[in-house]
């Protein structure tokens, strides 16, 4: 069996994360994230859902459940017998982190039936703004972040196969929360395109989906840059985390409409990572550059293939050239933005 062992470079001489307790708590995860998107998809789909004991609401607890005993599990040979706060503040933050999450789980869960019981359930938008469910949405982020920083502790800039999955796989499943949670305020969401009207308003339906754009921007991006940041990107591995958030979005939400939007991104995220990967053997540019228009580039295109193809399917985007021009402006340069704040984040180095 495999144990965990002491590692050069740990904190404190913390035992090293084994490839089965980051797979076990991946697995946890999951069937926690599962959970969230069987129990959205419900509220979307049965509007008169009226109780908080649904085999959905099962689903996510239970999965709340397995991830704090699998991280009971992984700290158990981590700490002394009698652990302490000292003890506790030397684990790393590989641990932490899911702890933290962990701790907000629990708070969301126990809220969460008191104020379903005192206020009923919500609906439409409302079910986005509860304050128990922006803790559990917190939660599982931090939960799901767990076996991909659990993975960083081992040394190596380059990611096995296996390797790649897990990243992979934990990466979705902490961004998938953030995808439902925003979804309102999402590119991803039910609308794609312009209202049509000749003189938007600044709190228009046009402004607040140009909003959407930019907001989805800054969360596509995120992910494919921390990953960046110390690993190098294994091949697909950002168009999938582009493309199968927008797929699973439409399908949990929005499958009676058409898919088109949804599969352009699909279709465009590959499409531009093979022509970026392609232009960086041709142009040498430092890291950071590569980086940066990277972020320029990849939202105007993947943005400006959905309107094409809106365009081409509908007959109008319902917008006229200036806001047009203008979003894809405005969302080159919030792709770039987002990779210098993600790029400039330094570790805090211990006093």
């Amino acid at each position: 069996m495999e144990r965990p062992q002491p590692v050069e470079g740990t904190t404190a001489g913390i035992a090293a994360f084994t490839a089965r307790e980051r797979w076990v708590l991946l697995i946890a995860s999951a069937w926690l994230v599962i959970g969230l998107q069987l129990d959205a998809y419900a509220h979307a789909t049965t509007p008169e859902l009226e109780t908080f004991w649904t085999p959905w609401h099962g689903v996510l607890y239970s999965g709340i459940a397995a991830s704090g005993f699998t991280l009971l599990w992984i700290m158990k040979s981590r700490l002394p017998a009698i652990p302490t706060y000292r003890s506790l503040l030397a684990l790393p933050n590989a641990l932490r982190i899911p702890m933290g999450g962990m701790a907000a789980l629990l708070v969301g869960g126990g809220v969460d039936t008191l104020w379903h019981n005192i206020f009923g359930i919500e609906k439409n938008l409302e079910i986005f703004v509860s304050p128990s469910h922006e803790l559990i949405i917190l939660g599982m982020v931090l939960v799901a972040m767990g076996p991909a920083l659990m993975l960083a502790t081992s040394p190596g800039r380059t990611l096995s196969v296996g390797g790649g999955f897990l990243v992979a796989i934990s990466a979705l499943f902490s961004v998938l929360p953030l995808h439902i949670y925003s979804l309102h305020a999402s590119a991803l969401g039910f609308r794609h395109l312009g209202s049509g009207d000749d003189d938007p308003l600044v709190f228009s339906t046009d402004g607040q989906l140009v909003h959407g754009y930019l907001f989805s921007t800054v969360l596509l991006l995120a992910p494919i840059l921390m990953i960046g940041r110390r690993w190098r990107l294994p091949i697909g591995l950002a168009s999938a985390l582009v493309a199968i958030p927008a797929l699973l979005m439409h399908l949990m939400f929005d499958s009676e409409d058409a898919w088109w939007p949804q599969l352009t991104v699909a279709i465009a995220a590959p499409v531009v990572e093979l022509l970026l990967r392609v232009a960086n053997r041709f142009v040498k540019l430092p890291v950071t550059a590569r980086w940066i228009a990277l972020g320029l580039l990849a939202p105007p295109i993947v943005w400006g293939a959905v309107l094409a193809v809106g365009q081409s399917v509908t007959g109008t985007v319902g917008w006229n050239v200036h806001m047009v021009s203008g979003l894809l402006t405005f969302s080159a340069l919030t792709g770039a933005a987002t990779v210098l704040v993600v790029r400039s984040i330094q570790y805090l180095q211990p006093e």
